[in-house]
């Protein structure tokens, strides 16, 4: 049967988080320079959903992945060191026939002209993901189901699948979107990267790049993208080094979207307080003309000491989610993003151990000044106490 049944609902929520999509194996190089000069390499594991999960497990959430790998070693592989995170992965899917993803890049950013990332992943396990094959039983078992932009680009199957997905319906979790467009994945197919609007139009939390959504859809500025997704009850967008930029809204006076289970996705004024420019404005929804007003919060980014610069975004989405979960106030959520970005920014892969919870929350919780001097560089999560990183740049 395609789809869940409708009116489907879940009875009882024991996971956080759900994140599905494509996990691969990843060959980090030995050293730098072109793939083609790099003498040998050593295996990890990539994929935006489940870094993700792997990131909240480490950060001592219920999380749990949903994908599908090959029957090979490499599936096996993943499977078990995703495992070994903390994750529930006993929803995987083995694909008898299609193989597990791999990919090799080299070590420098992503974002420049020598960055060389070479993938074999078409006609993947992952990429045979459909309605009619995937556990809609446990993708609806959590808090939250977060997606991204990759698996929508991975085959038509996938895109129906996510459309399915983020589809209103009674009982569906809180959606989280991470638009995360990789335009050489849309290159070629039968479909554009303009369906990642309407995806992250069907969404309750959207994660976008300034870049991306320039790249994907041609549009500037945050206060744009807000105009062109009104319908998430809270939008991040993400300025690089300037920061993240976050529109909550709730309807007059103050209505609220909730998480199942308490945590609340669109705060209310009080989320604001402490820190971060932050303004309101009014705006009309798409539902029956209620006005919907956006509390704005800008959050500065932290001083890093880069060491490669692969992983920081879904990092941030796992600590903005984290602090979600925990019912922490905007301007929070936005520091515990930078903090978990900050962890995979000094280390050379795609995953790192998060810092203490208490230690994070301290860093949270300095001022608007001390915030701004912190700079952050390897080996940081691992410091005894919060002062020992604030430091001028």
């Amino acid at each position: 049967m395609s789809g869940p049944a409708a009116g489907t609902a879940v009875a009882a929520t024991t996971t956080d988080v759900v994140c599905l999509g494509e996990s691969m194996v990843t060959f980090l190089p030995s050293q730098p320079g072109r793939l083609a000069d790099v003498p040998s390499f050593g295996r990890g594991i990539g994929g935006a959903e489940s870094n993700v999960a792997c990131a909240l497990a480490a950060a001592g959430h219920r999380a749990a992945w949903v994908g599908r790998v090959g029957a090979d070693g490499f599936g096996d592989h993943l499977v078990e060191t995703i495992a070994s995170y903390g994750v529930d992965t006993s929803a995987v899917r083995r694909d008898p026939v299609r193989p597990t993803g791999i990919y090799f890049r080299t070590a420098t950013d992503r974002g420049t002209d020598t960055h060389e990332v070479a993938y074999y992943r078409a006609g993947s396990a992952a990429s045979a993901m459909s309605p009619a094959n995937v556990p809609y039983e446990e993708l609806f078992a959590g808090r939250v189901l977060h997606l991204s932009g990759i698996t929508a680009a991975l085959s038509g199957d996938c895109l129906a699948l996510l459309r399915e997905l983020t589809a209103a319906r009674p009982g569906r979790p809180l959606v989280s979107f991470d638009v995360n467009h990789r335009p050489h994945l849309w290159r070629g197919g039968d479909a554009d990267a303009s369906v990642l609007l309407e995806l992250a139009r069907r969404a309750d939390l959207v994660f976008v790049g300034e870049d991306e959504a320039e790249e994907a859809w041609g549009i500037v500025g945050a206060e744009a993208i807000r105009a062109a997704v009104p319908e998430p009850a809270v939008l991040v967008v993400k300025r690089g080094s300037a920061g993240a930029t976050v529109f909550a809204s709730g309807l007059r006076p103050g209505a609220r979207s909730s998480i199942a289970g308490g945590a609340e996705c669109a705060p209310d004024a009080r989320s604001t307080e402490g820190g971060g420019a932050e303004s309101a404005g009014a705006r009309s929804s798409s539902a029956g003309g209620a006005e919907l007003v956006d509390t704005v919060t800008h959050v500065p980014a932290l001083h890093v000491d880069v060491v490669a610069a692969v992983g920081a975004g879904d990092a941030f989405a796992a600590g903005f989610l984290s602090a979600t979960l925990r019912g922490l106030p905007v301007r929070d959520r936005v520091r515990h993003g930078h903090l978990m970005a900050a962890a995979v920014l000094t280390v050379p892969g795609d995953l790192t151990e998060p810092p203490a919870r208490d230690h994070a929350d301290r860093l949270v919780a300095l001022d608007d000044d001390a915030w701004g001097r912190l700079r952050l560089g390897p080996g940081w999560t691992a410091a005894d106490r919060a002062s020992e990183e604030v430091r001028t740049p």
